[in-house]
């Protein structure tokens, strides 16, 4: 057994998270499936990796963070000492592992297979244990973004982010700009870059779209975003109407996805940075969306599980096509919170409920091996606590608490996304 992953395992048992320790040691065996996270490439002779993020958040304004992502907060520094032991032997750990170095760093935690959001992939990110799910939200924004980049500093550099991610797959289609009709670009630029990115192994795709605008996506018809579309090349288009546009993409998008088997990942919950609209990115905006019955066959992901408004999401589980994880909830909140919230989640739809990271190189202190390792460490604590605590209060028998710590870690992602 991986030395972190002995040392992970003891720390279940050690932490309090069950009053059954067997419990907490099953839960630590299981090879979980990480729903969501931006692991890095294998770099080597001084490269750089900026495609873990489409809208990377090391540029932003400063803000509050949370104690997990401070410099010196103790459980980054247990992370760091559980998978390298000396934090001088990580660069050594890199060298030696080279390609192997990110399965490596999956080993050590007992994650089996990461879902690597990420612009490409690259050295060491490869299937079978890591799989693909890029970014779309560029292809909401194929008209003049200026006003929208205008309101903040975060959104200036945001959207100039998206305007470069456009450009990358106007050029993959044979564009330098956009078609000038609306159906040229959804038929020749939207719809082939899906496809491209399914080809290449993509199993899910993601929108980061509460970084930009809220995540109420209208049902705009065609004809009127049409009129929108063409109708910009010869007078501004308003914030508004822009937003209406921007509604009939993403419900094509998600369409196009259901079609090709292709699982829509949304950022639902509180972001990074001080200029972030929490209040947009509650996941029941996304109700009209869920609702569509041209959408029914789209399996929609709320990732992070909407936090705070985690309840929200338990109701909205109720959806056949609605799906969450409790990312990033793991490193912004302490186990016995985040158990809370995935304990309402089992008591209703346990078949929905999805393990994730969020591993992210947020700081060279905690960078995405740091950052998973806390993810997972925390994660299995507060799903050990949840079932527990289901079992004494007799919703469940301790063979009905195993069953669903198998579905949470690994089951349910394996029978969304068809894995073997």
């Amino acid at each position: 057994m991986p030395a972190g992953r002995a040392l992970l395992i003891a720390a279940l048992l050690l932490s309090g998270c069950a009053r059954t320790p067997d419990i907490a040691a099953e839960i630590g065996q299981i090879r979980a499936i990480d729903n969501h996270a931006h692991p890095v490439r294998a770099v080597a002779n001084g490269e750089q990796d900026r495609e873990f993020d489409a809208l990377p958040v090391d540029n932003m304004e400063p803000s509050s963070d949370p104690l997990y992502l401070r410099p010196g907060d103790p459980g980054v520094i247990a992370a760091s000492r559980a998978l390298f032991g000396a934090r001088a032997k990580k660069h050594s750990t890199m060298q030696d592992k080279g390609d192997a170095y990110p399965a490596w760093v999956l080993d050590q935690m007992g994650v089996d297979v990461m879902l690597a959001n990420r612009v490409a992939m690259g050295r060491g990110l490869a299937p079978p244990r890591l799989l693909w799910v890029p970014f779309e939200d560029a292809l909401m924004y194929p008209l003049n973004n200026s006003s929208l980049a205008a309101k903040n500093s975060d959104y200036k550099t945001f959207y100039a982010d998206e305007e470069r991610l456009l450009k990358k797959y106007l050029k993959e289609c044979g564009y330098s700009t956009p078609p000038v009709m609306l159906d040229e670009y959804l038929e020749k630029v939207v719809t082939p870059t899906l496809e491209r990115h399914k080809r290449g192994g993509a199993i899910a795709v993601k929108f980061e779209a509460a970084y930009l605008r809220s995540l109420e996506f209208d049902n705009i018809g065609r004809a009127e975003a049409t009129h929108l579309y063409y109708g910009s090349r010869s007078t501004p288009i308003s914030d508004a109407a822009y937003k209406k546009l921007q509604d009939f993409i993403f419900r094509y998008i998600a369409a196009e996805c259901g079609r090709l088997g292709l699982a829509v990942h949304l950022h639902a919950a509180a972001g990074a940075g001080g200029y972030f609209h929490i209040g947009g990115a509650n996941p029941m905006r996304l109700e009209s969306v869920l609702n569509d019955p041209k959408l029914r066959k789209t399996n929609f992901v709320m990732i992070h599980g909407g936090w705070p408004f985690t309840r929200e999401v338990a109701a909205l589980l109720s959806k056949p096509n609605a799906y969450a994880d409790f990312s990033e909830q793991t490193f912004m909140n302490y186990p016995r919170a985040v158990a809370q919230a995935i304990r309402e989640w089992l008591e209703y739809a346990p078949e929905k409920v999805l393990f994730a990271t969020d591993a992210y190189p947020f700081s060279e202190e905690m960078y995405w091996e740091e950052a998973a390792w806390v993810g997972v460490t925390t994660g299995r604590q507060a799903l050990g606590l949840a079932l527990t605590e289901m079992m004494h209060d007799g919703e469940i028998t301790r063979e009905r608490a195993i069953e669903l710590a198998h579905m949470v870690l690994r089951d349910n992602a394996k029978k969304l996304y068809k894995l073997n």
